[in-house]
């Protein structure tokens, strides 16, 4: 899947809290093909921790499975980033990058493979992972891996783990989950707008204000169908204080440096996860 040092130029679905730009290619810091790669995506991290989080709180336990599974979602999210910048990058290969794409890919398939041997219902949610990181792919082979459509469905596909991590724990698949999964989806997708507002052709608040009246009839759907739970619905109010807030104070936003975006955006996400997750738990989980 999907899948930061800040910089103003990071694209917007790393830009929670952001992304730093490639390096250079004759830089002189340039590493070894054994020295492992890390994604600087530290923001698309913070929603995998929501995801797996919120994922597990749905489920009301935590096992050895379900440990494997936030390793699984961890090192498949890891191997993006090697990906991604050896097709940028594709007139020269590096050894580096072909090397841990292969070793965090091929480790997060093996975990991913033998779980789903022990849980069935996780065949599925690979199968859409799968096809995330092809349709990420295809994106950037297209010049279009910064389009909003595509950070979009990134941020789908990362909010798969709270599907992975739900179906490990359990062994089933049920409505509650699939309801966690598009409010995970809803609101972290909403980052999408919100960071666009930073940069000149995508200024516009309107993009963003039909986005969240969009997700607005979605949550309450899902809450008037039983997938989610009146208290579960109401934390995605969460991003419209966060929409709020930008309206109010847009030209702090736009212009203030992006390290306090990333904060703003951080601390947002943080407060989202930890009031979705309380609303699924019960007083007192019970003993694996």
């Amino acid at each position: 899947m999907t899948v930061n040092s800040l910089t103003a130029n990071s694209s917007t679905a790393n830009s929670l809290p952001g992304v730093s730009a490639l390096p250079p290619e004759n830089s002189p810091y340039k590493k070894r093909w054994y020295q492992p790669t890390f994604s600087p995506e530290h923001g698309v991290l913070l929603v995998l921790l929501g995801a797996v989080l919120t994922g597990a709180s749905v489920a009301q336990a935590w096992n050895g499975d379900t440990s494997w599974a936030c390793l699984a979602a961890f090192l498949g999210l890891q191997a993006e980033h090697p990906v991604i910048v050896q097709i940028k990058r594709r007139r020269r290969w590096r050894p580096r990058y072909l090397v841990w794409a292969g070793v965090y890919g091929g480790a997060a398939l093996a975990i991913a493979l033998w779980l789903s041997f022990r849980h069935p219902v996780l065949w599925w949610i690979i199968s859409a992972g799968v096809v995330a990181l092809g349709l990420d792919v295809l994106s950037v082979f297209q010049h279009r891996h910064k389009a909003v459509a595509n950070e979009i469905v990134m941020f789908v596909a990362i909010c798969l783990s709270t599907l992975f991590v739900y179906g490990a724990t359990t062994g089933e698949m049920t409505s509650q989950a699939l309801g966690m999964w598009a409010l995970n989806s809803l609101f972290f997708a909403s980052a999408v707008f919100s960071v666009k507002l930073r940069k000149k052709k995508t200024s516009s608040l309107q993009p963003g204000f039909i986005y969240h009246g969009v997700a607005i009839a979605l949550v309450a759907s899902l809450w008037a169908i039983g997938w989610l739970s009146l208290f579960t619905a109401l934390v995605f109010s969460v991003a419209l204080l966060k929409l709020a807030v930008i309206v109010c104070w847009q030209n702090w936003y736009r212009t203030c440096r992006f390290e306090h975006v990333a904060r703003f955006e951080t601390y947002f996400a943080l407060s989202y996860t930890f009031l979705a997750a309380l609303t699924v738990l019960p007083p007192k989980l019970p003993v694996a």
